[in-house]
């Protein structure tokens, strides 16, 4: 007689996506990245959506890995518009074996959407254009920023000159007055190539610009489709295993 073999059970995973943000003090910051997750979470119901956070607020990337259910195949996404430091050492290291995808810029999507703040902000055919980076001391963040550079230039049609607010140069107060200095009569339009209100937007309307556009994002208004494709395309491009 011919035994059977006992099948076993079949253990289901669930498919998460952890989007990780730098984390911010300023309220509409923290509302505005709730909407991005809430968004993406939206579009794909089928997925486990949660956040975590790299500083500043709870729960760190730890503790929402170690929130998640069981047998949960969790990517992480990080909500970082280049990838220096926080994706390549504090993410890396927190990471707990989950796949980490790449950080959402550089990207053409981007792109597109810093034309449509510009557009929004009244953009004329002889503005002069910066565009406003956090900046890191991580010279693999510098890079990705000075592609977002190019990125927008191709996407306008004109030139842009990249600053940073923080730890690299040109500093965004420099390439401000440098452009007012090459065109007196023309205004200045900084280009807010972060994510979300908080201190760093804070600094860079502090500038001399005439215009700076608002971010990527923004509080009591729905995430932007494109960002909420961009992430779920980064998840999505991360190799499984």
């Amino acid at each position: 007689m011919t035994l059977l073999a006992e099948r076993s059970p079949v253990v289901e995973t669930t498919a998460t996506l952890v989007a990780v943000s730098h984390g911010t003090s300023s309220p509409e910051g923290r509302e505005a990245l709730r909407a991005l997750v809430a968004a993406v979470a939206a579009a794909r119901p089928d997925l486990t959506v949660r956040a975590g956070f790299v500083d500043v607020q709870q729960p760190d990337v730890r503790a929402a890995l170690a929130a998640l259910a069981p047998r949960s195949e969790a990517v992480i996404v990080p909500l970082l518009l280049s990838a220096g430091y926080h994706v390549h050492v504090d993410l890396a290291d927190q990471s707990a074996g989950a796949l980490v995808s790449k950080a959402l810029g550089p990207d053409d999507r981007l792109a597109r959407l810093l034309h449509d703040r510009l557009l929004e902000a009244g953009l004329r055919s002889t503005d002069r254009i910066v565009l406003a980076c956090a900046g890191s001391s991580d010279p693999r963040a510098v890079h990705d920023c000075h592609e977002m550079g190019l990125r927008l230039t191709r996407t306008l049609g004109r030139p842009v000159r990249v600053g940073f607010i923080a730890a690299a140069g040109p500093r965004l107060t420099d390439a401000v007055e440098t452009e007012r200095s090459q065109a007196p009569d023309a205004r200045v339009v900084v280009s807010s190539y972060l994510l979300a209100p908080g201190y760093f937007a804070d600094l860079a309307r502090a500038t001399t610009a005439d215009v700076t556009t608002r971010t990527l994002l923004a509080a009591h208004r729905p995430a932007p489709p494109a960002l909420v494709e961009l992430v779920l395309h980064r998840y999505q491009e991360s190799p499984r295993t």
